[in-house]
């Protein structure tokens, strides 16, 4: 299987939509104008693609010199377990370059999965939740 990858570029709505119903991440999939807002408003987008499906993304904020948040990691099921999320973070760094710390929160279901691609757990964070 031959995965390419592509940055900065934004995929189509429906794309990523359906990327995040296959890939099980939690996102407000039925609102459309709320998922094109969320990649219009992203400073580094890298994606994953068999072809023209789309089989994996990571969507970030940035600086490019401090901090980088990783809002979205998302890979298509059928897709999972084959290194395209390592892939995607891996690229994300390259991006950000050394200087950028590179931080996330993580889903209940991927806690286990973050420490076996370098990442290290803090316990330094807070959070005020969205409320929609």
């Amino acid at each position: 299987m031959k995965i390419t990858y592509k940055s900065d570029f934004i995929p189509g709505t429906y794309d990523i939509i359906d990327l995040y119903r296959s890939s099980g991440i939690n996102r407000p999939v039925d609102d459309v104008e709320r998922i094109a807002k969320m990649y219009a408003n992203s400073n580094l987008i890298i994606t994953a693609w068999q072809d023209e499906k789309l089989v994996g993304v990571a969507r970030s904020l940035t600086d490019f010199c401090y901090c980088c948040y990783l809002s979205d990691l998302a890979v298509r099921s059928e897709y999972q377990k084959e290194g395209i999320g390592k892939r995607l973070i891996t690229l994300t760094k390259e991006k950000i370059g050394e200087g950028a710390a590179l931080i996330l929160l993580s889903a209940p279901t991927a806690m286990e999965y973050y420490p076996k691609v370098g990442f290290e757990k803090i316990e330094n964070g807070f959070i005020i939740k969205r409320k929609k």
